[in-house]
């Protein structure tokens, strides 16, 4: 199930955004970024539509999915 980025309050979003950024084997290529410079990268791509938060119900687990790829 897809949650809207919207309906968060700020402080869950940004939970939601740190936990999948310090997930390790989250590549943001040769370049190391400070969380908060991934934190906007990720959230840019959630306000540009590239990315959605998904809630899976038989892992009990919020994660990060490229659009395209999930709803296929």
């Amino acid at each position: 199930m897809i949650i809207p980025w919207q309906q968060l309050e700020p402080s869950t979003l940004n939970n939601v955004l740190d936990s999948f950024i310090l997930r390790e084997g989250t590549d943001y290529g040769a370049q190391e970024l400070s969380l908060a410079e991934k934190r906007a990268r990720l959230f840019a791509q959630l306000e540009a539509e590239k990315v959605v938060i998904v809630w899976s119900e038989l892992h009990q687990s919020l994660d990060i999915k490229d659009k395209k790829s999930f709803l296929g």
